[in-house]
């Protein structure tokens, strides 16, 4: 049960991107300016299971650090929760997550990034083993998968930050 609440919940963390600004696989996402001020705002998702409500809200705290929350809600109990954080340190980005039930972080590696999405990777650990997120015109996507399983996220934004 506690696998599949993180599952869950690191699911909601993955947005898509628009794909006419890609930068090169090539490039490490450590060398781009890159920033991630379009996941900011509170977001709803609108492909939730029935009887579930789940949302995120995301937050720059600097140049180098975004903070976000999200949870799902089921007859307004909360059924699971998440923190996370995109980080840039020594020239990387990677994801953090954790939730209530974990003494520390899960980290994901930052693999791919362009204007609008980014991939962070972790193939140490069952599920997941990538996150990913991006925009697609107004929306906010995310996709949580491994090598057998995907899970969908989709979100529309409720209040911008």
């Amino acid at each position: 049960m506690k696998k599949l609440i993180i599952m869950i919940i690191i699911s909601m963390m993955i947005v898509s991107c628009n794909k006419k600004n890609v930068i090169p696989q090539s490039q490490d996402p450590s060398e781009t300016n890159q920033n991630f001020d379009w996941l900011l705002g509170d977001w709803k998702r609108i492909n939730n299971q029935e009887n579930q409500q789940t949302f995120e809200t995301w937050i720059k705290n600097s140049n180098t650090e975004y903070s976000g929350i999200g949870f799902t809600l089921q007859n307004l109990d909360t059924i699971s929760q998440e923190k996370m954080m995109l980080i840039k340190s020594d020239s990387e980005w990677r994801l953090e997550v954790v939730s209530p039930e974990d003494s520390a972080s899960t980290i994901f590696k930052m693999t791919k990034m362009n204007t609008n999405r980014f991939i962070c990777e972790n193939p140490a650990i069952e599920f997941p083993k990538k996150i990913e997120y991006w925009k697609e015109e107004e929306k906010m996507k995310a996709k949580v998968s491994n090598e057998t399983m995907e899970i969908p996220f989709e979100f529309e934004r409720i209040n911008r930050k």
